[in-house]
């Protein structure tokens, strides 16, 4: 059943953001965004300095999937303003306010808390920061900072550079910058590697030429990775949400898959079969919060490569019924099983909130994807083919709004 009045409603002058959550449900719902963006464009005609309007253009045109517009377009927002305000709290009474400390980029780049704190009594301010720009010696009052900044090849300079700048922060800083510079697909696996009940095969960076040697047999798998053979999954680094990323069974693959990839630099590791007797591949997508696990969703499918909405999962009543049984018994389950496993990644991470892409091996070990903070978790799915996600999304987002409510109470002083 589709939700009615999806489409986002601009206001012009608005103090807040229309924001990211209203317009990637709208799109989740196939609304056409495109006459709310010349709507927008219309506006911004007349009024250019309306930063809010200029911000949510660029959302849509990423949205739209016109990526260099999109980017343009947000860099002129930043050049208005750098601070901008979410209408999360609106007609609630304002309990606690919270600080994001965000980059530019798409809703990859950052985690998405106002996912987590829709219809919530916290306020949500968002403060973009760029690379040799100091923070602000004036920011706005808050509770509680929270670093939102996702690691990516292009943050690594910036995160360190918030690391500094936080470290004396006069209120509680949760997500520390320092703890999400240890997320890179390749540090994931050397910090995880040797621990019992873990399973992620080593990751390792390669240029181009490696592959070129790799795809002429000059070299093997075994020699850059040192823990397998072929088949190999290889991906470019920096990419996400499955692109350029395959496997591939041979050299000759290698060879095909460079021929049709510009990039000129890879992850690459061996392929774990995690398929279940019944042939099928299950991913689960889970969020620690203050070291508690919590099942976001389990996509099943055919392919080993899954992504919940290409897994096929509103068109099959038996996988719905599976991921309700996973939910129902996740605590007393799957977290019950891997335990060891979560408090080795808290005490390995440090990260207040985090998100991990996983899976169990046949043998039953906990197989690891990737490790990040940017993973979009939302309340978004209809609930007449998912009635039992709202209870255990709930429990999520109550569990993010403890952390912050814990964290704000530790307040030293006045910014």
């Amino acid at each position: 059943m589709k939700p009615t009045n999806l489409a986002p409603v601009f206001t012009p002058g608005s103090d807040y953001l229309m924001g990211l959550a209203a317009m990637l449900r709208a799109a989740y719902y196939s609304v056409n965004l495109t006459p709310l963006g010349n709507e927008l464009i219309e506006h911004l005609n007349t009024h250019p300095a309306d930063a809010n309007a200029m911000m949510d253009l660029s959302t849509i045109l990423y949205m739209l999937g016109s990526r260099e517009v999109a980017i343009a377009t947000q860099a002129e927002a930043l050049d208005l303003a750098r601070f901008y305000q979410l209408p999360t709290a609106l007609g609630n009474e304002v309990k606690l306010r919270v600080l994001a400390l965000m980059v530019p980029g798409d809703f990859m780049a950052n985690t998405p808390i106002e996912f987590l704190l829709e219809d919530s009594d916290v306020a949500v301010d968002l403060l973009y920061v760029l690379p040799g720009v100091p923070l602000p010696e004036l920011v706005p009052d808050h509770d509680v900072l929270f670093v939102a900044v996702g690691e990516a090849e292009n943050t690594h300079e910036l995160l360190a550079q918030i690391a500094e700048e936080t470290r004396d922060w006069p209120r509680p800083v949760l997500n520390r910058a320092e703890h999400s510079l240890k997320l890179s697909r390749d540090r994931v696996a050397k910090l995880l590697a040797g621990t019992e009940g873990i399973c992620m095969p080593v990751t390792t960076r390669v240029d181009r030429r490696a592959l070129e040697r790799l795809a002429a047999s000059e070299i093997t798998p075994l020699s850059l990775l040192g823990d397998g053979d072929f088949p190999i999954i290889v991906r470019p680094v920096g990419s996400h949400a499955g692109h350029g990323l395959m496997k591939l069974l041979s050299a000759s693959d290698v060879r095909a898959y460079l021929d049709n990839m510009l990039e000129d630099e890879f992850f690459i590791s061996r392929f774990v079969d995690y398929s279940n007797a019944d042939g099928l591949f299950r991913k689960y997508r889970i969020v620690l919060v203050d070291g508690k696990p919590f099942l976001c969703h389990m996509a099943v499918s055919e392919h080993w490569m899954i992504h919940y909405l290409n897994a096929g999962m509103a068109e099959s009543q038996p996988k719905r019924d599976e991921e309700a049984q996973a939910m129902a018994s996740f605590d007393e389950g799957f977290a019950k099983r891997h335990q060891a496993a979560f408090a080795r990644i808290v005490e390995k991470f440090g990260l207040d909130y985090v998100g991990i892409d996983c899976a169990e091996t046949v043998d039953g070990e906990f197989l690891v994807f990737e490790v990040d903070t940017s993973m979009i978790v939302h309340g978004m799915d209809p609930v007449d083919l998912y009635p039992y996600k709202p209870v255990a999304m709930q429990k999520v987002f109550d569990a993010f709004r403890a952390l912050l409510s814990r964290a704000s109470a530790q307040t030293a002083g006045a910014v």
